[in-house]
Formats: structure tokens, sequence, C-alpha cells
């Protein structure tokens, strides 16, 4: 599984349809128009292709101005992070793809056999090879540095509603052999995301093979600031597979604590940004730390332009920027 900063040949993205998820018809109609500034955005720096059921092709081509490929298809949801196909690049250039068991984050939502059966039909699209794992997982749930370590959260892949019927050593058996990590960082338990059940692109991801970036709760009374420093004391001792510790980014999260639709803790971070081909797509919250956390994603990744959009339409279905993207590396 390469790195995101890894050349891309295109973006996958999914084109909102479910009003269940953001609440209202309202609220989903604000959700599309955010997905397509996402899209614009991305268009500038490599090509997107936006998955999307047939009735709204029209819709697309023309919230996004004609600037994406249209792959009409039959979807539940539009978080193609999650269930669309997870890319692999061989060490000779080949692309091929991993398909991970999908059931809704845990049978949150009906119905799902689209979306389960999306990563699939992307690699057929694209003619890449498609290993199917025995594995529960998201997209969302995996981060990986490009050289054999992992990141994931307990309370996500060790969920009794995933994989309720395999052990640990198992999971991270199922995570080594298909996507080729070498040592699985695990995070906690505790935090706020119900949605996910701790997702770990809203809480940390990789910045380089050895920079780790955290988000970091703006006060001790955030739900999440206990489940953060024990995520931070883990990382500080944990080491990559030669023995050498990882540099820690603290990525401040917005000041401003929000709710959601449903009543709960919303989902605002800047971990949640998507990497292009030279740029940062990154969130927005009109929040006064929306600009520190774009001073410190561009001192993490020089020479990048760096793109923010309101997210906040986007998070009220709970997921962000990274969510709603999904990488294609290019082949060599």
């Amino acid at each position: 599984m390469p790195p995101e900063w890894a050349p891309h040949a295109r973006t996958w993205m999914c084109w909102p349809c479910r009003i269940e998820a953001f609440g209202s018809p309202e609220a989903l109609l604000r959700a599309k128009q955010a997905f397509a500034r996402v899209a614009r955005a991305i268009s500038s720096f490599e090509p997107v292709t936006m998955a999307v059921r047939p009735a709204d092709a029209a819709e697309v081509k023309l919230a996004t101005g004609g600037k994406v490929d249209v792959l009409e298809i039959a979807l539940d949801d539009s978080w193609s992070r999650d269930f669309g196909p997870t890319f692999l690049s061989s060490a000779e250039g080949g692309i091929a793809a991993v398909a991970w068991q999908f059931n809704a984050w845990g049978n949150k939502y009906r119905p799902w056999e689209d979306d389960a059966a999306f990563a699939g039909r992307v690699a057929e699209h694209t003619r890449v090879k498609l290993y199917r794992a025995p594995l529960v997982c998201e997209g969302g749930a995996i981060h990986t540095n490009g050289a054999g370590v992992l990141l994931s959260t307990e309370q996500c892949l060790l969920a009794e509603n995933r994989n309720p019927h395999l052990s640990q050593q198992q999971i991270e058996e199922r995570l080594a052999l298909f996507t080729g990590a070498r040592r699985i960082l695990w995070l906690g338990t505790g935090f706020s995301d119900e949605e996910t059940d701790g997702h770990i692109d809203n809480i940390a991801c990789f910045a380089s093979p050895n920079r780790i970036v955290v988000g970091m709760p703006a006060s001790r009374s955030h739900p999440d600031y206990e489940p953060v420093m024990d995520a931070l004391h883990r990382l500080r001792e944990a080491r990559d597979p030669y023995g050498l510790a990882f540099e820690i980014i603290e990525l401040v999260q917005p000041q401003k604590a929000r709710l959601d639709w449903r009543g709960r803790p919303l989902q605002t971070s800047y971990v949640n940004f998507y990497l292009t081909n030279g740029g940062v797509v990154m969130p927005a919250f009109d929040d006064r730390n929306d600009e520190s956390a774009r001073t410190t994603l561009g001192a993490c990744f020089p020479g990048r332009d760096i793109l923010q959009i309101d997210a906040l339409d986007i998070v009220e279905g709970g997921g962000g920027i990274h969510c709603i993207t999904q990488q294609e590396p290019e082949s060599m």
C-alpha cells in the first residue's frame, strides 16, 4: 500500500445520495455543493472521477463545471475512502486493489450492498487485479507510511460490530497480508466519533515515513482529550521496523465545539485532509484555528499548494475531505 504522497493517476469520489446521513434534503444539497467544491479543487492538480447514480449524472456535470469524469454506477452512500478500493503498487510499477469487507460502519445504514460491491466495480473499470480481504475494514480506518507501518485504532477494527470472530493477532495478520505492512501501530479507544467508531483519519496520519501528524484538542474539556493523550504516549513509545522513533507533529484542532444534526460532537478535524499531486486540500471550519492549521500543514508539506475549503456541510454527514476521496496511484 503506497503512501498518499506517492504520485496519483486520479482521485475517486462518490456523489452524495443518502439523505439519512445528512439529516434532511436541504443538508444533502449543501453537502453536494461542498463535494463539488472539493472535486473542482482537486481537478486543478489531477484527474477526478466522480461515481454517481445514473439519475444524478446531469446534476454532477453541472455542479462540477465539467471538470471531472463521471462514472454512472449504483451507490448507497458517498464515502469513497471507506468502501472504495485500497490501491496497491508493486516494485515493478504495477497496480492492484484490495476490496475489504464492508458492513456500513458496523451495520449503521441499510442498504449497503452497492457500496460493498463498489471496490470490485472500480477494479473492473480500471482493469486492475483485485484481492478480496477476509476482514471488515474501511479505508478511513487505516493509514500507511508506505514503508511498512500502518496506523489504526482499537476502537474501530477491534470493535464487536466489525470483526468479533477475529483476535487482534488475526486482524494484524490480515492487514499485513493485504497492505504489505510489517508493523501495526494501534491507537486506543474512547474517541467521540460514533459514526465511524474512531477512524484514524480524524485522529492521526503520516506526513512522511517518519513523521506523524496528531490532531490536538484545543481544550482539556474536549471529549477526545484523554484518548489523544493516550495516543501521543503510544506514538512516542513506538518505533518503526528499523528501531527509529517517529517525529510527532501536533496539529491544534478547531477551538469551537459544535454538535452535529444528531446532537453528537461534530467531527471537525484538520487531520482529515487530502494530498493531491502537488497540493494539500484541507478543511476550514469557520474557526479561529483554521489559519494556524493551514500553517502547520504547510510546514509539513513544503512546496505544495495548500487549498482550504469550508467542510462543515461535509462533516455533518459523518466524514471529512479525506473520507470523500480515494487516490489511485500512478503506474510506472
